[in-house]
């Protein structure tokens, strides 16, 4: 994979056997604080200087797929830079603001000699955070001898976002329904358009670590975390928590920028099951700490002497708007009030960290699988396509893979994440 030389074009390009995705959140500089009393959006040459040396890294890496995220989409100069450069070396780029003119937004680039989009779609989340995601299909152009065959279904979806940071804890939850919204869109998209075995991408800041429920929903959906099944990380390895990725305004550092992959899979946990779950975990995460510490949850219910009533939670999650419904809301209530007394009593609140992994739905899993299991029902044909490997994951600065953040690195307050994809052939069964 090499960036294309415009003056005389290589056959060889054609000839690749992998992909690689770069997700980078550049820093926006109406954000940068230079100081206490200036940004660096007014100062040109600063900001014009920084994304410069940013274009300048992102080149050299020669990425097919680059998700960025706090593009100053405001500022026409440096639009026009990014996409004359990003142009020039043979990428067609996609922007899109933020809504309610923030004045930053996301943009991604797609080599176009790797891939060619199919489609593009923008998804604009319209809650008070004014978050937006990108959706595209695309269509790898690769000629290799394992995938010369004209019926191999050679597409993929690639999906670029920013989740909104979690200023307190009822922000987790904001951040849960921000991904089950990009979640459905692919759904939808996928049932639009008849993809049911295509890989999926989902690049991105996540604003959140592989430890909270955003991380496990994903997991719940089939998605993998692309840098720790490359460096062969799990949750009971102390290295895959040393990692980091960002330093905050609040100059904590910690890991928050994924390349998420979901290879064809026939029967995922369904979304809004895996949803309802993560709902509930976070709900057990929030009222232990505050059973705990003793004090009200932050911005989510009214408190009655340590006790939380039906109807204290009910108007708490319907604030929140977590698009559940009111039996979803009475499901979720009747798992943390097992003895129906009517009360959430927040003293000796530990025993529910057990009954958080007791289902909320108790389907039998055959119906979970469908009639699609039952050879009686039909028979399969099957389907070639390719699903990834993942072949290697970096982060830029390297320093931040064991935890340090380097003083001198200055291209953002994130590091550059880089994801290397073999496509491998298959087959899968279908039902159509």
């Amino acid at each position: 994979m090499h960036a294309p030389n415009q003056e005389q074009p290589s056959p060889s390009l054609n000839c690749f056997d992998s992909i690689t995705s770069t997700t980078f959140n550049i820093l926006a500089p109406i954000y940068k604080r230079l100081n206490s009393e200036s940004l660096e959006s007014e100062h040109r040459e600063c900001w014009l200087g920084r994304n410069k040396r940013i274009l300048d890294q992102l080149l050299h890496l020669e990425s097919s797929i680059v998700c960025l995220q706090e593009f100053w989409v405001g500022n026409e100069e440096l639009v026009n830079m990014y996409e004359k450069r990003l142009g020039d070396a043979g990428y067609a780029t996609y922007k899109l603001a933020r809504t309610n003119n923030r004045g930053d937004g996301l943009l991604t680039a797609v080599y176009q000699q790797h891939l060619h989009v199919l489609d593009y779609r923008q998804l604009l989340f319209n809650d008070f955070g004014d978050r937006v995601a990108q959706l595209l299909h695309v269509k790898l152009l690769v000629h290799h001898p394992e995938h010369e065959t004209a019926k191999i279904q050679k597409e993929a979806l690639v999906v670029n976002t920013h989740l909104m940071f979690p200023h307190d804890s009822s922000y987790s939850f904001h951040r849960l329904k921000q991904v089950y919204k990009i979640l459905q869109n692919i759904e939808s998209y996928i049932d639009e358009c008849r993809l049911l075995h295509v890989p999926i991408i989902l690049c991105g800041d996540w604003n959140g670590s592989r430890k909270g429920h955003v991380y496990k929903f994903l997991q719940s959906q089939g998605f993998i975390s692309s840098y720790d099944v490359a460096h062969r990380y799990n949750n009971s390895d102390e290295n895959s928590n040393k990692w980091i990725s960002h330093r905050n305004h609040r100059g904590n550092v910690c890991g928050v920028d994924f390349v998420w992959l979901r290879n064809p899979r026939l029967w995922p946990t369904p979304l809004k099951k895996g949803y309802m779950e993560a709902i509930f975990g976070n709900l057990v995460q929030i009222l232990l700490k505050v059973s705990k510490e003793g004090s009200d949850p932050p911005n989510l219910f009214e408190c009655d002497g340590g006790n939380i009533t039906y109807s204290q939670f009910s108007e708490g999650l319907t604030k929140l708007g977590l698009c559940v419904s009111d039996m979803e809301i009475k499901q979720l209530w009747e798992k943390l009030d097992p003895d129906r007394d009517g009360l959430v009593e927040l003293s000796g609140f530990d025993e529910l960290t057990q009954r958080q992994q007791t289902p909320l739905h108790q389907e039998d899993e055959n119906e979970q699988i469908g009639a699609a299991m039952n050879p009686t029902v039909k028979v399969p044909s099957v389907k070639s396509t390719i699903s990834f490997n993942i072949e290697r994951a970096m982060l830029y600065p390297p320093e931040v893979e064991k935890g340090i953040w380097p003083e001198g690195y200055s291209l953002s307050d994130h590091a550059l994440l880089s994801v290397e994809f073999r496509p491998v052939n298959i087959n899968v069964p279908t039902y159509d």
